[in-house]
């Protein structure tokens, strides 16, 4: 009994570490190496949403402490509305309202996850698999009642932009566990347009920067036309498989989940996965940035 018990270990023990192996020497350059390129003029508008969900982290963006490479880019003077945590009571991250009137464009831009705050894991671990369904599709609990509460709190201030700049863009963007907001926020919107003013489709668009999955694929592929998710590299958040609730849930006992995703890889077949309905993807069309190739 006993040596079956270490012929078992053994067997066990090898396949984690060829699992670990082929998991450390992937490189997040071969997921798009057949994909097409992207054109300037639809790509065009990342960097200066990037630089609009940066100036989220700015106490006062005339005086900017942590302002990137050329500055932000922005006018102090056309920002509409800046939100902290104080006042979202931790229901939503901090974000901002800018009206860009060199780019046409009205964007509500949501920082990224605080690793500070309880607030926000508490918005990624409210959720489990097949919790919530939206549109025909299944989406991430917790990123759904955040976006429910900031359309509630913003829809009236949103509105008026609108009519106020009826031929602007409306833009939802954010970086991280913003990403997640943005994207359901514009799912939100998209399917109650009437409470925008009867937005045409088409001036809705979200910008998801290392996107959190947060949709099921027939909605990811459904909305790709208005949401764009932005990945660099070898970004995780993306590509992990693993549910973000059971990531956090699971932090203090990593091996336990590496073993347990270990053994989902190993046995469970990439089209079963792909045909489960409730399981979630990044939103929308993807772009990935690649800024170095594996050698060879």
């Amino acid at each position: 009994m006993s040596l079956d018990c270490g012929v078992l270990e053994c067997v066990f023990c090898l396949g984690c570490s060829r699992w670990a192996w082929k998991r450390c020497i992937y490189a997040g350059a071969y997921d798009s190496e057949q994909w097409p390129l992207a054109n300037i003029e639809e790509f065009e508008p990342v960097p200066r949403i990037c630089r609009n969900i940066l100036a989220v982290y700015e106490d006062d963006l005339k005086n900017p402490k942590w302002a990137p490479t050329g500055g932000y880019g922005m006018n102090p003077d056309w920002v509409a509305k800046k939100v902290t945590y104080e006042t979202t009571k931790g229901r939503v991250p901090p974000y901002l309202i800018y009206i860009d009137h060199d780019a046409h464009d009205i964007v509500l831009a949501i920082r990224g996850l605080n690793l500070a705050k309880e607030s926000d894991y508490a918005v990624l671990l409210d959720n489990k698999l097949g919790k919530k369904m939206f549109d025909g599709g299944y989406v991430h609990d917790g990123l759904l009642k955040s976006a429910s509460w900031l359309i509630s709190a913003e829809s009236e201030t949103l509105k008026d932009l609108i009519k106020q700049n009826p031929s602007y863009t409306l833009t939802f963007a954010g970086h991280s566990l913003g990403s997640g907001v943005a994207a359901m926020l514009t799912l939100v919107v998209a399917n109650n347009r009437e409470e925008m003013g009867n937005i045409p489709r088409s001036k809705i668009r979200c910008y998801a920067i290392a996107p959190a999955r947060c949709m099921s694929l027939n909605l990811a592929v459904r909305y790709a036309d208005i949401i764009n998710s932005v990945i660099l590299q070898d970004d995780f958040l993306a590509r992990t498989a693993t549910p973000l609730e059971d990531i956090f849930e699971s932090i203090f006992c990593l091996p336990c989940l590496l073993c347990i995703r270990c053994m989902k890889d190993t046995f469970m077949s990439e089209e079963k996965m792909l045909k489960d309905p409730r399981r979630l993807y990044a939103p929308g069309r993807l772009y990935h940035i690649v800024d170095r190739k594996p050698c060879g």
